[in-house]
């Protein structure tokens, strides 16, 4: 199910971007780039809509994917 990221109070939203770019295995390029930098260009993917939030009923956990990727539990 999608989580409209307006909705989700600022504090939460950054601690799940954190979370979500502190993963292993997410890859941001040749470039190294700070933990803000990486925060600041996934909250502008949000922003624009190229990605979104979505809680899993399954799994119980937030993730945020593409927006065009589709997920089979909702």
């Amino acid at each position: 199910m999608e989580i409209p990221w307006q909705q989700v109070n600022p504090e939460t939203l950054t601690g799940i971007i954190e979370a979500f770019v502190l993963r292993e295995g997410t890859d941001y390029g040749d470039h190294e780039k700070s933990l803000q930098q990486k925060v600041d260009d996934v909250r502008a993917q949000l922003e624009c809509g190229e990605a979104v939030l979505v809680w899993s009923e399954l799994h119980e956990t937030v993730n945020i994917l593409p927006a065009n990727h589709r997920f089979d539990d909702e």
